[in-house]
């Protein structure tokens, strides 16, 4: 009998008594708050709180910059690929007396370039004489090498993408010399004569460029003489 009161005694000691409506709270309940009750009498209370909005729960947080492809640049931009800029430079190679644009100039623009290497290759093809491994191999060496002399010859740094860009641009005059051969032979005095005169138009407009380029005023023969060098080595697969 003693135990049975012991535990009737253990058990209302505990966090648990019964309001004047016969429910069971728990203590350290806020009277203030209002407390809704379900139908079963055996459930546990809930606070009678506000419950939050599903808008307010689901409502999705636009990022910044939501507008991505406004903000992105076009392909040909992240490429590197601008036809204004190749038109200019092309312009500026087929007029030799033209003032070259230096910011124009010093661009790492490659696509010019290796569109006329294969341009040349392709109608020294058409000429009969497949040269395409002559043809990069020389202009990779002569990059190379005109690269150094510039180093050593201008203040101002030189990057070898510059270089290979003036270089490849410039040898627009000889695709058109290579274009000619296809229809005409240039084993003659006529074919000697039009192979000089595109190799110092070669030279002329790749020496005005650099020095346009590079600040290396009153130094142009000195550029121009290597230039010619180069281009004289295309102008002897084109006639030969």
């Amino acid at each position: 009998m003693g135990d049975f009161q012991q535990f009737e005694q253990d058990f209302y000691q505990t966090g648990y008594h019964t309001d004047e409506q016969g429910h069971t709270l728990a203590f350290g309940y806020d009277e203030s708050a209002s407390y809704v009750y379900d139908n079963d009498e055996t459930d546990a209370f809930m606070p009678d709180v506000a419950q939050p909005s599903m808008e307010h729960i689901y409502q999705p947080v636009q990022a910044k910059g939501a507008d991505f492809p406004d903000e992105e640049p076009p392909l040909l931009e992240e490429l590197g690929i601008n036809f204004d800029h190749i038109w200019q430079k092309t312009v500026t190679v087929l007029n030799p007396f033209k003032p070259a644009d230096g910011s124009i100039m010093n661009e790492t623009d490659l696509t010019g370039p290796i569109l006329f290497c294969v341009a040349l290759g392709f109608t020294l093809m058409m000429a009969g004489k497949a040269q395409f491994a002559y043809v990069y191999g020389i202009s990779a060496t002569s990059c190379i090498v005109m690269y150094g002399l510039l180093s050593l010859m201008s203040s101002m740094a030189v990057s070898y993408g510059c270089v290979a860009s003036v270089l490849g641009y410039c040898l627009l005059p000889m695709v058109v010399l290579s274009a000619f051969a296809v229809v005409y032979s240039l084993q003659g005095v006529l074919g000697t004569l039009l192979a000089l005169v595109v190799i110092c138009w070669c030279s002329f407009s790749a020496s005005k460029i650099f020095i346009s380029t590079l600040a290396m005023e009153g130094q142009q023969l000195l550029v121009a003489y290597p230039c010619a060098l180069f281009y004289g080595l295309f102008a002897l697969l084109t006639v030969f």
